[in-house]
């Protein structure tokens, strides 16, 4: 296949259902948002920035509370403090790559999250960009590549960067200065090659782990971003793999980008890349300055090596605690012992005595440029989207019904769904209306099954993208409206389509009231019930935002609801009874009642002799009128399940 026939027919699929709307004019809210023009390729495309900005951070402090527990006679729980970040200070400016170097558990992870303005806690210190706190200015300017690549697995890399651009581009920009954006991205970063191949996942295989790397950092580059954060990000790869990303990053900071990274183990040439480095040992710094003055540095406080050694290699021992050929400087006349603690104990105090303060006098004395006027104007902007809701519905609709159409277990679910009505209406095939206890029992059945089986298939949608939609929501990426609609309403056709093929076999095969207008009720009544279940499973899954926490919950309701029904126990004692107008089974069996059969219905009860169906014990339990109330209450379970649901994903951080 061509390197070409995939994306010409994406863009036109874009073109027609997505983007027939687009005007060519330039709103207010995103005049910054993108600062290059396609038209221009004299430079290259990730050498272009507008907006430099020059990060400051100072006495950063992180604290966590969790509960410790202890058990001497008797279990007791008290709350400690634990200090992450311990007064950490610095400054980027634009061009500048500044590496946090410290091994596992040293806090880089968290004080990157900080500068991303991603951090939620206990947090103090200062943090300024350009002499301003974070805002969604700032937050627009900000591309934030996180350690762990969260990509669709069935989505192309050109699919993967399109999308995104359509999402995160202004609409001030064609479609085709979209899709010219993301074809210079992906030749930048050497992602040609595999144009069309799928990102792959853990069932197939896809491209590969530094392809994956340059695809996140992709994502990232289509905003043009003056400030990029990369969490690790030549973790797992190999030497030249990563000596590839670090150059991509190093031609990214050429363009007047502001770069930080945390590493854990940076080979010696990876290391010279890199023109600022902050050491950290427990969350507290070791070291902040040049590169290439960390080894001058720990030689003149009494750390030096005799050998050639990567200085990665001799600042992470450092930071560990460990250190090489220890010689002590001879105007302290103490002797440090060579233990873990003695050595950090020793840095910091070094640290603070040689470093802090003057590191504090610099960056009183910087001088940022930038204007309070402009900020402001840029500030009042950022609070508006760079597209309109519509726009970004429509582009999440479609992006998720590409992703979702090679599941796999769309088949097994369709041969489930099938199965079982054929089954069923084998069983109760063409039930005479005088086995009115066997029609009744396959009513129930109707209500219990499609009750049940789509709220298990809906607890996973939202605990299974938790990742990607904390990924896009940091970013700024699209309204949690349009995503919440967008993603409920692509599971529309597969959730609907199977129930109709369901009724429509077990309807006429069991035999039930022979007429269009009876089984035409009866199919939307079970359609509406569908809707519901479907609400109360993405409920469970948005609040608990856990697969076996959600599956056993929803496990709990459906046997209450089962019980309750109104089918197995109809004289339920009064304290409990309740229960069962809670369930949206037990107003569904009562609905499919109310449209097969009405009061003035009789059944034949004994051989000549015909009683009214509205005084069968079974149906007089449940009652045959009042039918506009139980559609009036599952309108309100539908309504009420997904506005909780919606609320929960608020909460998602």
């Amino acid at each position: 296949m061509p390197l070409g026939s995939v994306a010409p027919k994406l863009e036109n699929d874009v073109d027609g259902t997505v983007l027939a709307n687009s005007t060519p004019h330039r709103p207010e809210s995103c005049d910054t948002a993108l600062a290059y023009p396609v038209q221009n390729s004299s430079r290259s495309f990730l050498q272009r920035t507008l907006y430099p900005i020059t990060l400051k951070f100072e006495e950063i402090v992180y604290k966590v509370y969790y509960e410790r527990k202890r058990s001497c006679g008797g279990t007791s729980t008290s709350a400690k403090e634990k200090t992450i970040l311990n007064g950490i200070t610095g400054m980027v400016s634009p061009g500048e790559i500044l590496a946090m170097l410290g091994p596992s558990g040293s806090g880089k992870t968290t004080l990157l999250t900080a500068l991303g303005g991603r951090l939620s806690g206990k947090l103090s210190g200062k943090i300024t960009y350009n002499g301003q706190p974070f805002s969604g200015s700032i937050k627009r300017r900000t591309g934030f590549v996180a350690q762990d690549d969260v990509l669709y697995p069935h989505l192309t890399v050109f699919e993967t960067l399109l999308f995104t651009a359509l999402l995160r581009l202004p609409k001030s920009l064609s479609k085709d200065e979209k899709a010219q954006h993301v074809e210079n991205v992906i030749a930048e970063l050497g992602l040609t090659r595999c144009h069309n191949s799928m990102i792959g996942g853990p069932l197939f295989r896809g491209i590969s782990g530094g392809e994956k790397k340059r695809v996140s950092i992709g994502q990232e580059m289509l905003i043009n971003p003056s400030l990029l954060l990369l969490d690790e990000p030549t973790s797992g790869l190999d030497s030249t793999t990563a000596q590839r990303i670090l150059n991509t990053v190093k031609g990214l900071a050429s363009g007047g980008r502001t770069i930080i990274t945390t590493i854990h183990q940076p080979s010696s040439r990876l290391y010279h890349m890199f023109d600022k480095v902050v050491l950290l040992s427990e969350g507290c710094p070791i070291y902040y300055g040049l590169a290439s003055a960390a080894l001058e540095y720990f030689s003149s406080i009494g750390f030096s090596t005799s050998v050639a050694v990567n200085p990665a290699d001799l600042l992470l021992d450092l930071a560990n605690g460990i250190g090489p050929d220890f010689q002590h400087a001879n105007d302290h006349k103490d002797n440090i012992k060579q233990d873990p603690v003695s050595v950090r104990e020793f840095l910091i105090s070094a640290y603070d005595k040689n470093i802090s303060t003057g590191l504090k006098s610099e960056l009183c004395s910087a001088d940022v440029n930038y204007t309070k006027e402009s900020s402001t104007r840029n500030d009042v902007k950022s609070e508006k989207w760079c597209t309109t809701w519509w726009h970004q519905f429509k582009i999440l609709l479609l992006r998720g019904l590409r992703e979702r159409r090679f599941e796999a277990f769309n088949r097994l679910r369709i041969f489930q769904v099938l199965s079982v009505a054929i089954l069923g209406g084998l069983l109760w095939w063409h039930t005479p209306s005088s086995h009115i206890d066997d029609r009744i029992a396959m009513l129930f059945f109707f209500s219990v099954f499609w009750g049940f089986y789509p709220l298990y298939n809906a607890v996973f949608t939202f605990p299974q993208e938790r990742n990607m939609l904390i990924k896009e929501r940091s970013s700024g990426m699209y309204r949690l409206s349009s995503y919440f609609l967008a993603r409920t309403v692509g599971d529309l056709p597969l959730e609907l389509a199977l129930p109709t093929a369901f009724t429509f076999i077990f309807y006429w095969m069991g035999g039930l009231k022979p007429d269009p207008a009876t089984f035409i009720l009866s199919l939307l009544v079970v359609l509406f019930s569908v809707l519901v279940s479907q609400s109360l499973g993405l409920a469970f899954g948005a609040l608990l935002m856990d697969v076996k926490q959600a599956a056993t919950l929803a496990s709990v309701t459906t046997m209450v609801f089962l019980i309750a029904g109104g089918y197995y126990v109809r004289h339920i004692p009064p304290f409990i009874a309740w229960l069962r107008y809670l369930s949206y089974s037990y107003y569904c069996y009562r609905l499919l009642l109310g449209i097969q059969y009405n009061e003035n219905d009789y059944y034949e009860c004994a051989k000549g002799a015909y009683c009214r169906v509205a005084d069968y014990p079974p149906i007089k339990a449940v009652g045959l009128s009042h039918l506009w109330i139980d559609i009036s209450i599952m309108m309100l379970m539908l309504v009420g399940y997904r506005f909780i649901a919606y609320l929960a994903l608020h909460r998602v951080r």
